[in-house]
């Protein structure tokens, strides 16, 4: 290749499609990722994309660090390249040292670099045919993760699924950490309920935030709604009724209406008598239209009177009586719950009654508001003083521990359970979204230096153990 020119379409390009930015080549397809040499000041690590560093791109992510992995990488990767071509040199010398004259020592030599040489190139073999091709060769067998990537991606699925994902696998393992006891110990501790507390308090006010008012009110009275009238309220009412009439708790109401009567009359007095004359006939004389108004406002006043200062008054006995056959008929005669029944859906269905059930809404929001955000409030003091009191009984109550984590147990097999499939396949399905090239490169980044002492072992191994086959075979005249 003649100095400056262009290399040809390869890895040493990038590829065909990988054309230079502002250049004359082909331009790369819509969503390609172009790797770039690293270069400072590119905003790139080390030939890895900006997209992929960012881990803003899709498919396999890589990092800073990885690109730090593949350095140390090509550096065990020069030291047992290194080695073999060493083992080369070592065996060429003594190879020519052997035919040359040269003592026996040359042949031990000789023997024991070429068999290092063979053990270096089979386990470079064998490093390289796990993440690509060697020298592109469609051998078989080789480029094992690009080409069994995804049965990898399942058989990791199913290994979880099977391994970490057994219900009794979890229900051993949360058993053996004794959550309950742990999580009661942390809420007892000095700080931990107010922590809790603080935090429940800011979480309710973002829901409280969140919710808009008018959709809350329409749920809320909707609920109502259907919540009243799906109750019936005769029979208990009847009930209620009942107990407070043998109980004789009615008593006050009915001191306290014969009082107001009576006020009201001695207060009203010319009202009483101007509303009776004007219902006597227009025939009759006009006093005596006054002495029937002043009669019967008298025998009103008596009456209330009555009423009032007499405890054992007939009229109090037939209120006792009509208030005792109300409650009865309200627990078992069908057309007066039915009564009730319909004065319940008509009065629920006013739109008073609607307004004032959705206004609710706006009053326990507040309040709510108001004692999450004062510290001092007693929803507040109550929540820490609850906290604190369940953890110290979760602490020290075998009994409870073991209820709370039989219940977390419980909840942890049936979501592994229920969910498991979701969870491997979740597994499966992100390796299979890898690019294949990119799964090589990121596993290689990550146990490739590992494997290269793999070569380096061989290397040595090989030396020795061609050492001493030598060694043998020359001890039985070889």
């Amino acid at each position: 290749m003649r100095p400056g020119a262009r290399p040809p379409c390869g890895p040493a390009r990038g590829g065909c499609g990988g054309g230079r930015r502002g250049g004359r080549g082909v331009r790369p397809a819509r969503g390609h990722r172009t790797r770039r040499p690293f270069a400072p000041g590119n905003g790139q690590t080390g030939g890895v994309s900006d997209e992929a560093l960012s881990g803003t791109g899709p498919g396999m992510r890589f990092t800073a660090a990885d690109e730090e992995k593949r350095r140390g990488v090509r550096r065990m990767k020069t030291i047992a390249t290194g080695l073999l071509a060493f083992a080369t040199l070592v065996f060429a010398l003594a190879t020519w040292a052997k035919a040359a004259g040269a003592g026996a020592w040359a042949g031990y030599l000789a023997a024991a670099a070429e068999a290092g040489m063979v053990g270096a190139l089979a386990d470079w073999f064998a490093v390289t045919a796990l993440f690509r091709r060697p020298f592109g060769l469609p051998i078989p067998h080789t480029a094992i993760i690009p080409t069994k990537k995804d049965s990898f991606g399942r058989s990791l699925g199913d290994f979880v699924g099977e391994n970490f994902l057994s219900g009794q696998v979890v229900r051993d393992r949360l058993a053996a950490l004794g959550i309950a006891r742990r999580l009661g110990e942390w809420l007892a501790a000095p700080g931990s309920a107010e922590r809790v507390t603080k935090e429940a308090s800011a979480a309710l006010r973002g829901v409280l935030a969140v919710l808009r008012d008018d959709d809350v009110q329409a749920v809320v009275a909707e609920a109502v709604t259907r919540r009243a009238a799906a109750t019936s309220v005769a029979e208990p009412a009847g009930r209620m009724l009942g107990k407070v009439v043998a109980d004789g708790g009615h008593h006050g109401v009915v001191d306290l209406i014969a009082v107001r009567a009576h006020d009201w009359l001695a207060e009203n007095h010319a009202e009483v008598v101007q509303r009776v004359t004007q219902k006597t006939p227009g025939w009759t004389p006009k006093f005596l239209d006054h002495q029937v108004g002043e009669r019967v406002y008298k025998e009103l006043m008596r009456f209330v009177t009555d009423i009032r200062d007499d405890q054992e008054h007939p009229a109090r006995g037939a209120i006792d009586n009509f208030l005792a056959d109300f409650a009865t008929e309200l627990q078992t005669d069908p057309e007066t719950i039915a009564r009730v029944e319909r004065a319940k859906g008509e009065l629920l269905a006013r739109p008073e009654v609607q307004e004032l059930i959705a206004s609710t809404w706006a009053a326990v929001r507040s309040l709510v508001l108001n004692a999450a955000e004062d510290e001092d409030s007693e929803l507040r003091r109550r929540i820490r003083e609850g906290v604190r009191t369940f953890g110290a009984r979760l602490a020290t109550d075998p009994k409870l521990q073991a209820k709370a984590d039989g219940w977390l147990q419980d909840a942890a097999q049936y979501l592994v359970g229920t969910y498991r499939a979701e969870i491997t396949s979740l597994i499966s399905e992100t390796v299979a979204g890898w690019d294949a090239d990119d799964a090589s490169r990121k596993i290689e980044a990550n146990v490739g230096r590992d494997l290269q002492f793999i070569r380096i072992n061989g290397t040595v191994v090989g030396a020795l153990a061609g050492l001493l086959i030598h060694s043998v075979a020359v001890a039985f005249g070889g």
